[in-house]
């Protein structure tokens, strides 16, 4: 029995396809390297895991995405030397890019597969090794779509659940839509067939996928089928928490507020990229919206919604970016007031026209202005977690938690607005009353920080009020049964529904 590890780099899309890569390697007869403990043993420090099938998932949004990749392949050379029979595959946005260039560079790799066509990596593994020669193969427009593959879900509570793939926008900066190909939408019965299915189970949280969310419909001629979605999810027993990433502020309308507002369990949680401040670069960016109508959109959210945690994408240094296009997005970022967002220095991707744009900006103004919008945004992040203070807040419990939470006595989840939450238990808790991951704890705030927030409450009152879930259920059963068959499934441990194949096991 060959085991396998997938290693993900990059953005929630390609978690959810690392998700259907292990998938159908335990469909083929593998095994997660996680469920035979006697191999962590051999396990190094390239991230290998010890397996024998060694997958990387890549990123390309970033300009390190090569380097990354590379030094992450070059630890792995030296690896496969030491065991013999070891396969390394590299899948994803930068072996869409990049196809044979991969091998070329590093030719102890064996298989090299793109965004379109994931269905193929367990034939690719098995002609690589009969072969004794890698294989590569690159579709030009998706082949699979990869929601109707089977799935290893790395969560027993939560699990992602993508509703479109691809994108049709033009953003100057962005390569996704050369690697992900045009947006291709699934009918709506196909997603919550899904749904029901990963409630079923033991799943209380699903976060919805798209390159362009609230553009989902448009492919089968209905505008409004992005809300009418999130109000079918409420319709769903048992699926306690709904989230969704990413929306475009183009396309991003009130009925959807409406739909969010009005549906329990869609969570009061909002990523809305802004990207810039300015009306110029945005225009520069060919992001068809300007700041007004972005900050109209947040303050209509917050009147529907006022515990909404909003978070954001920001890039600093586009080309041609003066200082006053700089601090109008400092004015912006400063009026938005996000609850975190993700910073980022531009970074210029191969055949995307921003890469052209005359007025690139050296490294040193770039990192500087850089400095200055993470620091606005620490602050803001403090004073919005500071300002919970007091507050109780319904954490789902993580699988792992914080760093910190061994030593300090305390356990890790998010609330529903998808703060991080570091929760103490109190002390002489019984082993059987602890929450498991899944289940749910109730605790005050007592502590806001820039990036989660701490409820140290049940040190003071000595209790943590826990509701035990379904979701905690399926991970005992995981737990006892890491790589058993599911009921009424196969030996692989998936189920067949006729569309997702949807793993139970670990």
């Amino acid at each position: 029995m060959r085991t396998y590890h997938v290693r993900t780099l990059g953005c929630q899309m390609n978690v959810h396809d690392s998700e259907r890569m292990a998938g159908l390697l335990d469909a083929a007869g593998y095994l997660p390297v996680e469920a035979v403990p006697e191999l962590a043993a051999r396990a190094t420090s390239a991230g290998d895991g010890g397996a024998d099938v060694v997958v990387v998932n890549t990123c390309s949004v970033r300009e390190n995405a090569a380097t990354r990749l590379f030094g992450n392949l070059g630890q792995l050379a030296s690896v496969k030397r030491e065991r013999p029979g070891m396969q390394i595959a590299v899948g994803g946005c930068l072996a869409q890019q990049m196809r044979d260039g991969i091998v070329e560079k590093a030719p102890w790799v064996d298989v090299v597969f793109g965004t379109h066509n994931i269905d193929v990596l367990p034939v690719l593994l098995e002609r690589a090794r009969h072969n004794e020669e890698a294989a590569v193969e690159i579709e030009e427009s998706l082949k699979t779509f990869p929601s109707t593959l089977p799935s290893h879900r790395e969560s027993a509570f939560a699990a992602w659940v993508s509703i479109s793939v691809g994108c049709n926008n033009t953003c100057t900066f962005c390569i996704v839509p050369q690697l992900r190909g045009r947006e291709r939408d699934r009918r709506p019965g196909d997603i919550l067939a899904e749904i029901e299915a990963v409630v079923a189970e033991g799943a209380i949280e699903v976060t919805l996928l798209g390159q362009n969310v609230n553009s989902y419909g448009v492919g089968f001629g209905d505008k409004g089928a992005f809300a009418k979605l999130l109000r079918a999810c409420g319709e769903i027993d048992g699926l306690e928490r709904v989230r969704f990433t990413s929306p475009h502020p183009a396309a991003f309308t009130d009925d959807v507020i409406a739909a969010m507002a009005e549906t329990p369990s869609v969570m009061p949680s909002l990523h809305m990229p802004l990207q810039s401040g300015s009306d110029r670069i945005l225009r520069a960016m060919r992001r068809s919206y300007r700041s007004e109508r972005f900050l109209g959109i947040l303050d209509r959210v917050r009147a529907a919604i006022p515990d909404a945690a909003i978070t954001s994408d920001i890039i600093v240094g586009f080309p041609g970016e003066t200082e006053e296009d700089f601090q109008a997005t400092l004015d912006v970022v400063a009026r938005s007031r996000f609850s975190s967002a993700f910073t980022f220095q531009y970074s210029p991707r191969p055949n995307t026209p921003a890469a052209d744009l005359p007025g690139q900006l050296d490294a040193a103004t770039m990192a500087e202005r850089y400095r200055r919008l993470v620091a606005l945004q620490e602050r803001i992040s403090t004073e919005e977690n500071e300002a919970l203070q007091g507050a109780e807040v319904e954490v789902i419990v993580a699988e792992g938690g914080g760093r910190k939470d061994g030593a300090r006595g305390r356990i890790s989840g998010r609330a529903r607005d998808n703060r991080l939450v570091h929760v103490a238990v109190p002390a002489g808790m019984a082993e059987s009353a602890m929450p498991r991951p899944g289940d749910a704890v109730l605790a005050t705030v007592t502590h806001g920080a820039p990036h989660h927030l701490v409820a140290d409450s049940a040190l003071t009152s000595g209790v943590l009020p826990v509701r035990r879930t379904r979701a905690g259920d399926a991970w005992d059963r995981r737990r006892s049964d890491p790589h058993g068959p599911a009921s009424g499934g196969t030996a692989g441990g998936t189920v067949s529904l006729g569309l997702p194949a949807i793993r139970v096991g670990a």
